[in-house]
């Protein structure tokens, strides 16, 4: 028998392989069975939850953070679902939310209405959502286990349509065009008539004769770009109307449409949800498909809210009645300029965090260029002075109407605006500062949202439903089925064909799987559809290891004993198996670095599945083998 450095062989005691100097041929010390043991163990423990299908469910959570739910909500809740007819076959309280498991998705679909209803003129304001409740077994949750997130083309995920509120948008514009014009007018020396003159998309300033109409007409004539000026001479005075150009109208529309896409790609982002679908609908809607999500209520919650900031300096006894106006702060009124210094939109980076002083929840904010010298442009000159910032959010509401005789969930926003920090210059400020006034639950969401950018117009849910397969349950069920159909296949064909030895490499594949489906679902990725496309490729190459493994023993047989081949079979097949799976995981990562969706699915899955069949065929296999021939007297081998 050859053995120690005059055997020749290439790769001898790599991964573990046994020193035939030191031990009979192909034995291992109980310790590398027992790891090998120990491996399948924990892969099985980690993988079983992809055993049990989450059931369909309702979500309810609280819109304000700091309220708690109790099982009183629970029972209004599931009372209101079983006067209606819907079957509730389980309620729980679990991480500040209220979980009603289902029978089944159209129940889930009718029942979300229902609850919404139900929960109508509380004083809380709640937020109702689709989702799955796990039914993994609370020892597995216990330790660590989780299913596996399948993405849109295998289980779906949710859907929610997304109604950009439009007039709101415009409305804001046309205001923000009022304040233009109107330090336009003071600037250029020039007295117009009343204070509101938006009117849909119309801007009508009244004058008081036709001489000062004219003067206004030259002083703004570069100020509303975008706008057909006009003269009229109507009863209320001399008009001088602006109507907003239908191509301007499209450009505002879009570039709000193309923000709030953005800020909600990023939102999504820090939600951790893997692939999302986020695309425009026509001129006024967004479609957002979110696979695999677990916490649909926080992400409608985080979504479906708009949140902003204006920073303002308080106004002096000597600004005019018209460019202030007056907000409550603590009691008493405060009187602030209505022009902002800067606005959450300038904001670059926030991060929540506690004041080291008081340990009170604070935002830490960033500007960008033009914010940073806005906001020291005007603090240098105004040390000594108040300025306060508003927190403006717009919140989600839905309420009963009639039309044509039906009741019908009508969806709206409603904004809110308050003071949250009315405090003294010190000096000037800069590009980085610090906001307070926040409980801990606004901090954090303020933080999250200015950092993934403010939306440029408020959006509303006007549709929301799980979603099916998009390749359709018939397609997947065909594609499942030929998935175990060649699976099976390959196990006769290594079992007929190398009879014992492919009793162990059938083994060694069935734990590979078992061990890919563990580690994905520790790491949380994603399976899709080319996901899957890389579970079979690395079935294939685990077969592969395998055979040229088998084949190698073939060869070695005629020129040594069965012990001997058996050893030499493994060790120099190691190389050629290590050469294939290297340059391919190469291939897998470089695939990760530059792909994104179904590609970067694809490289996950190719590169964990790498890792798990060299385990698997060369450590398992040889276990394997070792276990069934290891230190026995063979005379002949059937391979």
């Amino acid at each position: 028998m050859q053995t120690g450095r005059g055997s020749g062989l290439i790769g001898e005691n790599i991964l573990g392989l046994p020193k035939a100097a030191t031990r009979a041929p192909n034995t291992s010390s109980p310790a590398r069975y027992l790891f090998v043991l120990a491996v399948m163990i924990i892969g099985a423990i980690f993988s079983a939850p992809n055993l049990f299908q989450p059931d369909p469910a309702l979500q309810i959570k609280p819109e304000d953070t700091t309220v708690t739910v109790g099982p009183a909500l629970v029972e209004r809740a599931r009372s209101a679902l079983i006067e209606a007819g819907i079957e509730v076959i389980g309620g729980e309280v679990a991480d500040g939310s209220v979980f009603l498991r289902l029978a089944d998705d159209d129940s889930q679909l009718r029942g979300r209405e229902i609850v919404v209803r139900a929960l109508e003129g509380l004083e809380e304001h709640y937020v109702v959502a689709l989702t799955r409740a796990s039914t993994t077994p609370r020892w597995l949750q216990d330790l660590g286990a989780k299913p596996m997130s399948l993405g849109l083309d295998l289980s779906g995920g949710v859907h929610l349509l997304l109604q950009v509120d439009m007039q709101k948008f415009l409305r804001d514009r046309m205001v923000s065009m009022q304040e233009t014009a109107r330090d336009a007018l003071v600037k250029a020396r020039v007295r117009y008539v009343g204070r509101d003159w938006v009117d849909g998309t119309l801007l009508r300033i009244p004058f008081r004769s036709a001489e000062v109409r004219d003067r206004a007409a030259e002083a703004l004539a570069e100020t509303l770009d975008g706008f057909t000026s006009e003269s009229l001479d109507e009863a209320e005075g001399y008009i001088l109307q602006f109507t907003m150009d239908e191509d301007y109208l499209r450009e505002l529309e879009d570039a709000a449409i193309s923000q709030n896409l953005q800020s909600l790609r990023n939102r999504v982002n820090e939600l951790g949800v893997s692939e999302p679908l986020v695309q425009r609908l026509g001129r006024e809607r967004i479609v957002l498909d979110l696979p695999g999500i677990q916490d649909s209520a926080e992400a409608k919650r985080i979504i479906n809210k708009f949140a902003n900031l204006e920073f303002r300096l308080v106004a002096l006894g000597n600004d005019r009645s018209a460019l202030t106006e007056t907000m409550p702060y603590q009691g008493a009124p405060i009187v602030l300029l209505r022009q902002n210094i800067v606005t959450g939109d300038q904001v670059i980076n926030a991060t929540q965090n506690y004041d080291p002083e008081t340990s009170q929840p604070q935002v830490s904010i960033r500007l960008n260029n033009d914010g940073g010298i806005a906001m020291n442009n005007a603090t240098k000159d105004n040390v000594g002075r108040s300025m306060a910032i508003i927190f403006i959010e717009q919140k989600p509401r839905s309420r009963v109407v009639l039309v044509d005789g039906e009741e019908t969930v009508e969806r709206y926003t409603e904004e809110e605006r308050r003071l949250i920090s009315v405090a003294t210059i010190q000096s000037a400020l800069g590009f980085n500062f610090r906001i307070t006034g926040l409980d801990i639950g606004e901090a954090r969401d303020l933080a999250l949202l200015l950092r993934a950018g403010a939306l440029a117009a408020p959006m509303y849910i006007v549709e929301e439903r799980t979603v099916g397969a998009s390749l359709g349950e018939e397609n997947i069920e065909r594609g499942q089925q030929s998935v175990v159909a060649g699976f099976i296949l390959v196990l006769i064909f290594m079992l007929v064909y190398y009879k014992w030895f492919g009793l162990a490499a059938d083994i060694a594949l069935t734990a590979n799987l078992m061990l890919l489906i563990a580690v994905m679902s520790v790491l949380g990725a994603t399976l899709t559809l080319p996901g899957i496309a890389g579970i079979v490729l690395t079935v294939g190459m685990a077969v592969d290891a395998n055979v040229l493994i088998f084949s190698r023993i073939r060869e070695e047989l005629k020129n040594r004993g069965p012990q001997q081949a058996i050893q030499a079979g493994f060790d120099r097949a190691i190389l050629t198996i290590l050469d294939a799976n290297i340059t391919t995981f190469f291939v897998a990562i470089i695939l990760f670095s530059i792909g994104s969706g179904p590609v970067k699915g694809f490289a996950v899955t190719l590169s964990v599945g790498i890792v798990t069949s060299m385990f698997t065929a060369i450590m398992g296999t040889r276990a394997l083998v070792n276990l069934m021939y290891g230190g026995r007297s063979l005379k002949a081998l059937r391979i």
